[in-house]
């Protein structure tokens, strides 16, 4: 499997602040790429050196052949980024984006127009094409930022917190949007902390945590790493809410979290588990309204890996003291 980007040892300083620590991985060509971790935890950091907007301190990024460190421009005629925040010109038409954007590309004049009207029909702002942005709905926005970006057909797209703050529909059309751009060949590069955003759309998922890389690999497969966080939820009846501290007691139960009107009792053996639960609620004469086991979820193996996890002991990649290592002077 070719690969459209690799990192080698990446690494970048903000004066003697370590933020991203010497880390190393690949992207395979043609899968959507997730990029998670906490906030602060080295992700913008990190795609800002992979889209040029910042020069790493030590380390290579090679993108499709091309090192970013002495060959950028064939690169960065590859790649689109849609940031965060919406970069459409609030003071202009959503046509008049796209036809400002091709023309940066060097877009075709013929082609540019064929490629916009394709693009505001696609993202369904066709109707709205001679409208100001300044007038668009955030999601409106959204879309528009992902239609400006890939205007040139890039092989390679980096998308920066897709979602947040969108209404659920205009969220799902999003997704929507992503998995068509992957179905026809792109690369995408997708930087959240939205955890289940990542298991809906993600082949692979790297989690980074204090600038180090914590995990690389598929959702299914970091799932089943960590068993430990398979739980018990169970919703009791009457004053279900009340129960908790005894529930965390039990044998077996490493953490009892309150997810609405059930618990959730993590634990190593849940088939161990369930009589305890079950004797429990007869002798306190409660009554079991719902009770399953759950295998661990993304979210449980980030927290897990992140140290985040509600009474749980923090992993042991903790917070490094940020050191100079064999930098030589260079920023």
């Amino acid at each position: 499997m070719s690969n459209t980007i690799r990192v080698q040892d990446l690494t970048k300083y903000y004066g003697d602040f370590l933020a991203v620590d010497h880390i190393n991985f690949e992207v395979h060509q043609g899968e959507v790429f997730g990029f998670l971790g906490p906030n602060g935890a080295g992700k913008t950091t990190t795609q800002r050196m992979l889209t040029t907007l910042l020069e790493p301190t030590e380390g290579r990024i090679i993108i499709n052949g091309h090192d970013l460190a002495h060959d950028a421009y064939p690169v960065k005629r590859q790649m689109g980024l849609v940031p965060e925040e919406s970069n459409a010109y609030t003071e202009l038409t959503a046509w008049d984006n796209l036809m400002f954007t091709a023309r940066i590309y060097r877009v075709g004049r013929d082609e540019r127009a064929q490629r916009a009207r394709e693009l505001l029909e696609t993202f369904g702002l066709w109707e709205k094409r001679d409208v100001k942005v300044e007038n668009f709905s955030k999601g409106m926005r959204r879309r528009l930022s992902i239609a400006m970006a890939i205007i040139h057909r890039p092989a390679l797209l980096f998308l920066d917190e897709p979602t947040p703050g969108l209404d659920a529909q205009s969220a799902r059309a999003i997704r929507d949007l992503i998995r068509h751009l992957n179905a026809e060949g792109t690369t995408i590069f997708l930087t959240t902390h939205q955890i289940e955003e990542a298991n809906q759309l993600c082949d692979r998922v790297a989690i980074i945590n204090h600038g180090q890389l914590a995990a690389v690999d598929t959702p299914e497969r970091l799932k089943q790493s960590f068993q430990r966080v398979q739980s018990v939820e169970v919703t009791l009846e009457p004053d279900g809410g009340a129960h908790g501290k005894p529930l965390s007691a039990l044998s077996g139960v490493t953490t009892a979290v309150k997810m609405g009107d059930k618990w959730r009792l993590y634990t190593g053996d849940p088939s161990a588990l369930l009589p305890r639960v079950m004797d429990y609620a007869r002798s306190h004469e409660l009554r079991v309204v719902s009770l399953s086991t759950l295998g661990p979820s993304l979210e449980d193996v980030f927290l897990e890996i992140t140290g985040q996890q509600v009474g749980r002991v923090r992993h042991e990649t903790q917070k490094r003291a940020p050191r100079r290592r064999g930098m030589g002077g260079r920023r």
